[in-house]
């Protein structure tokens, strides 16, 4: 072992140059014969992380970052190990499918950039197809009802118009599904609230109900609103009412 004259590293006696500050270094005669490293090297931890974050590139792309600065590391390593130890070709696997990933995640963001907006229209415009569909499906069963419980007229709550037990029918008519027959339905990313008109008998003449969304420019744009007229109208803005657009 022998120390540099320049940055006073310890240096193998066979090694011509410093591989702390590149001084080049004199080497004995008997020195210059020895080999490299005598022993069993060990394969390098950080080259075969380097090449493992290379291939998951292709199922994660922020992992090709990783796979550059270990691929890096991993060579630096393996020069001052002077033998010691092995996997520079794994380093240099990783090195390249890492760079291949950097130069490929701007267009990832690109595409990601443009696909992600157009997931979430498709969505927000299927939630809302979903809302108009309930409303629909809840004025036939108010119809449906008022014509099967006279003395009542409309349903006083929605939970009238879905299945539950016992033996009066107006109280649990079973006229739509579960999600929609409780007082305060969400489905689908909209939430529906229901009203009951009722005049001085006592009887339900007319009832409103609107569909808005539960996060409103996520799970959905347009508010709904209909009433025992059937017509089913929107908003863009706030909730929708009776002097809303009608949907055509």
């Amino acid at each position: 072992m022998k120390q540099c004259p320049n940055c006073h590293g310890n240096v193998a006696d066979y090694v011509p140059v410093c591989p702390y500050c590149g001084v080049a270094l004199a080497v004995s005669p008997a020195g210059s014969a020895q080999p490299a490293w005598s022993g069993p090297q060990q394969s390098s931890g950080k080259a075969t992380a380097s090449m493992v974050c290379g291939i998951l590139f292709f199922f994660w792309p922020f992992t090709a970052i990783a796979a550059v600065v270990l691929g890096h590391i991993a060579l630096s390593e393996i020069k001052r190990s002077a033998g010691r130890l092995a996997g520079r070709g794994m380093a240099l696997a990783g090195l390249i499918l890492g760079y291949l990933g950097v130069a490929f995640v701007p267009f990832i963001l690109i595409i990601a950039a443009i696909a992600i907006p157009n997931l979430l229209r498709s969505k927000m415009a299927a939630n809302e197809a979903s809302a108009v569909g309930s409303l629909r499906t809840l004025n036939t069963a108010m119809v449906t009802y008022a014509t099967e419980c006279p003395k009542i007229g409309y349903p006083k709550d929605l939970r009238n118009l879905g299945p539950g037990s016992g033996t009066e029918q107006c109280a649990h008519a079973d006229l739509v599904e579960a999600q929609l027959g409780t007082a305060l339905p969400v489905k689908h990313g909209y939430h529906f609230s229901y009203t009951a008109r009722v005049d001085a008998n006592g009887l339900v003449t007319g009832y409103a109900l609107a569909a808005d969304p539960v996060t409103p420019g996520t799970s959905g744009i347009r508010h709904f609103f209909t009433d025992e007229s059937g017509v089913i109208r929107y908003s863009t803005r706030d909730g929708a009412d009776v002097n809303s657009q009608p949907l055509m």
